[in-house]
């Protein structure tokens, strides 16, 4: 195990598990924070496609109905004042940097800054020694190179 992911002296199993719950969390906020991209996204192309479909319903001989979606839907607030990027704004200057914040602050001070240190002594009880796929870290010995698919 590489000393950026040794438990530094004095640090407990309670504040590991602790800081390793903490991680978690923030993992999931991170997830969260993407299907909200992927909200963000998914609505602009649908709104992007309603250029399409007013040039189809006009085309079709459907003026009003070309009309209604141009003046209803198309360019509408998701929520009353809001646009996503702004529910993205809102949410990354709100909930998610704050918890990104806390969380490498805790890390900092309760840790020497050692990410991922539940994980870290996860993998060390878990993994077979002298096995080349189950090495500590990447320049380990006994580490396999990396195959070419197709040499």
């Amino acid at each position: 195990m590489s000393d950026t992911h040794r438990r530094p002296e004095g640090v407990d199993d309670k504040t590991v598990e602790a800081l390793g719950s903490l991680s978690k969390a923030l993992e999931t906020v991170e997830r969260a924070r993407g299907h909200l991209y992927s909200f963000h996204q998914l609505t602009g192309t649908a709104d992007l496609e309603l250029d399409r479909t007013v040039e189809l319903l006009r085309e079709a001989g459907h003026p009003e109905w070309a009309q209604r979606v141009e003046t209803e839907i198309l360019g509408r607030n998701v929520i009353p004042g809001h646009w996503t990027f702004q529910i993205v704004e809102a949410y990354d200057q709100t909930y998610y940097r704050a918890f990104r914040d806390l969380e490498h602050e805790a890390v900092g001070r309760l840790a020497d800054g050692r990410d991922h240190l539940y994980e870290a002594e996860m993998k060390e009880a878990r993994r077979t020694r002298n096995h080349p796929d189950h090495t500590a870290g990447p320049d380990s010995p006994g580490t396999r190179p990396p195959t070419a698919p197709f040499a």
